[in-house]
């Protein structure tokens, strides 16, 4: 008797993965807490990160808009400006950083920058340039907008169940002078880039760790309560400064972001992970859910992977995997020089 023979289907390989059909691998994910209906649940992370909030509207789920559109606006305005997109107009948070650094101005325990862009006579916010398109009239204007989403930020994360953060990106640039971490590299989506004020870094798995615990202990400060549920965005690199080849450096983001969400799922009981980033990129899946760019999730993707998440929220089972005659000794091929390869003896019939 060995400990493999009491393990269910989804535990060996040929039976969780190489025999079912691709749409039929389920299981993925056993939730730690419940996520329920009435449940105020907050979203907030990259771009990936903007599907889920639409999908749990359209599921009847509590999905919380902390910072409504005013009225008078069309739905291009409305996109344009990142209304509805998460739940506070941030934009997109790519890293660790960001999030604690949002949540510590939110909770006044560090003060922004006082650092604005101008552009053809309109003034940006350096944290968020993309969320107001047209800038402001004034740099007071910048500072009385952000402050309006830190509002909403400290409103909303004091009476929400549940936090869903997506980890985008290691790579970030950030001010010399103050070391406040910024969405994009200044220059690209709006300001000038200048070597000399700005700077590059790529987070190491103690600098996410780090961040990352920061960051929910912040939020749990204000709301002992609040779950997290962390997700890792599949969605490559765009391109990377660091050197090397962008292929390299997506793998390197990508398993730093799932090793410390893991690391974080384990040790708290508050903390949970869900696999979008497995169910995209895993290669049994053979990138059937990227568009011809390899790089943007196709629709049909994101209902993959959000059918993954409510079957599990539900309660649902796993899909059945079909009976597979148990085989007498390892088979030829490479994993005939595996040790490993015995174990799929003790796998279900």
């Amino acid at each position: 008797m060995t400990p493999y023979q009491s393990l269910p289907p989804r535990a060996f390989w040929r039976t969780a993965v190489a025999d079912p059909d691709l749409r039929a691998i389920g299981g993925l994910w056993t939730p730690k807490f419940a996520v329920g209906q009435d449940d105020v649940i907050l979203t907030a992370g990259s771009c990936f990160a903007r599907h889920i909030g639409r999908t749990l509207l359209e599921r009847g789920m509590n999905w919380r808009d902390a910072e409504p559109a005013p009225p008078g606006l069309t739905e291009a305005e409305r996109r344009d400006r990142h209304y509805g997109v998460f739940s506070f107009r941030t934009g997109n948070v790519y890293t660790a950083a960001a999030l604690r650094q949002w949540l510590s101005w939110a909770s006044g325990d560090s003060a922004p920058p006082e650092e604005v862009w101008r552009e053809n006579g309109r003034w940006f916010d350096p944290f968020r340039p993309s969320v107001e398109p047209d800038g402001h009239a004034s740099p007071e204007e910048v500072t009385q907008a952000r402050e309006g989403t830190l509002a909403a930020i400290r409103g909303a994360v004091a009476e929400a169940d549940c936090l869903v953060f997506t980890l985008g990106l290691t790579e970030a640039w950030h001010g010399r002078a103050h070391g406040a971490v910024y969405p994009v590299c200044p220059g690209t989506v709006r300001g000038t880039y200048d070597a000399e004020r700005h700077a590059f870094h790529n987070f190491t798995f103690a600098e996410v760790y780090r961040d990352l615990s920061a960051a929910i202990e912040l939020a749990r400060s204000a709301n002992p309560g609040l779950r997290v549920l962390l997700t890792v965005s599949p969605v490559p690199l765009t391109a990377t400064a660091t050197g090397g080849h962008v292929l390299t450096a997506t793998t390197y983001s990508k398993s730093v972001l799932r090793a410390v969400a893991g690391q974080l799922a384990h040790e708290l009981d508050h903390v949970d992970y869900f696999p979008a980033y497995e169910i995209v990129t895993g290669f049994p899946f053979k990138a059937e859910f990227f568009e011809p760019n390899l790089r943007t999730v196709s629709p049909d993707g994101v209902d993959f992977v959000m059918g993954q998440f409510f079957d599990a929220l539900a309660g649902r089972p796993a899909a059945s995997h079909p009976d597979a005659a148990r085989p007498a000794e390892p088979t030829p091929g490479e994993d005939f020089w595996c040790d490993d390869a015995v174990l799929d003896y003790y796998s279900p019939r």
